[in-house]
């Protein structure tokens, strides 16, 4: 290369801006620049990459993060606590708020499991706080329409009563004033039962009960026998007459004791 073209570079080289290559260009699309390392100039350095585009947050977690998704949860507070308050409306407005609504309510689950008399649905109203002239007009109402009736009750109640416990007439007599019949209707309701029906309860108690007492002596036999007839209510004469000849009849051989109802059968 001649002597005056190489100062004439070195004069060029020596006047380019500090932070530029030999073979930058001057044009954007870099085509001195190009021409120049083409030329053996010194290379342009590489573009520099763009900042890493961040990565997309997945809907959960934008939903988690922006302020309708925050918004969302104050939301389904706000609707939970909704909900329940309607639930606990509904329950408040199933609940019958006058008196004489509850008071029907009340009888008519307490009727659906078993006949009850009056005075024990009278009993459950007190027991609930209802007034009582609430209670009154709401108990007259269901004997009106059938649904309490005393002596339907008691005569049941007797009939069942005397069959599977061998219950006697006192015996019965007791237990329907505990339920609230009395009088009339009790007296009804026990002349179901005759002398004879009383008499036969009672032999056919001491039948199941007399097998387990073989092996003692008779007093001792009369005596159990006896008790057991007595708290059923049987009167003492009746009771002594019944198993007296009970044991007269084991021990001539005359009666066949066999215990058919079983040892366990019975439950004193």
């Amino acid at each position: 290369m001649p002597a005056g073209r190489r100062r004439r570079r070195s004069a060029l080289v020596a006047e380019q801006p500090p932070g530029r290559s030999a073979g930058e260009g001057e044009g954007a699309d870099g085509g001195d620049g190009a021409g120049a390392a083409g030329h053996g100039g010194a290379a342009a350095p590489a573009p520099a990459f763009p900042a890493e585009r961040p990565r997309r947050r997945s809907g959960r977690t934008r939903r988690a993060g922006t302020g309708e998704g925050a918004g969302g949860g104050d939301d389904g507070g706000a609707g939970a606590d909704e909900r329940s308050g309607g639930g606990a409306r509904r329950g408040r407005a199933e609940e019958p708020a006058d008196p004489e609504s509850r008071a029907r309510d009340i009888c008519l689950r307490l009727l659906t499991g078993a006949a009850k008399t009056r005075k024990q649905l009278a009993d459950a109203l007190r027991k609930r706080e209802i007034p009582d002239e609430v209670a009154e007009e709401v108990l007259t109402r269901l004997e009106e329409v059938g649904l309490i009736d005393d002596a339907a009750f008691a005569r049941a109640w007797v009939e069942s009563r005397h069959s599977v416990r061998g219950l006697s007439r006192r015996a019965l007599a007791q237990e329907l004033r505990t339920k609230g019949v009395t009088g009339e209707l009790a007296e009804q309701a026990l002349a179901q039962l005759d002398p004879d029906d009383e008499t036969e309860a009672a032999r056919a108690l001491v039948e199941r009960r007399l097998r387990t007492t073989r092996g003692l002596e008779r007093q001792t036999r009369t005596r159990r026998l006896v008790g057991m007839l007595a708290r059923r209510g049987y009167s003492e004469g009746l009771a002594f007459r019944v198993v007296r000849e009970a044991l007269d009849e084991e021990e001539s051989g005359a009666g066949e004791w066999d215990g058919a109802y079983g040892d366990t059968a019975y439950e004193d």
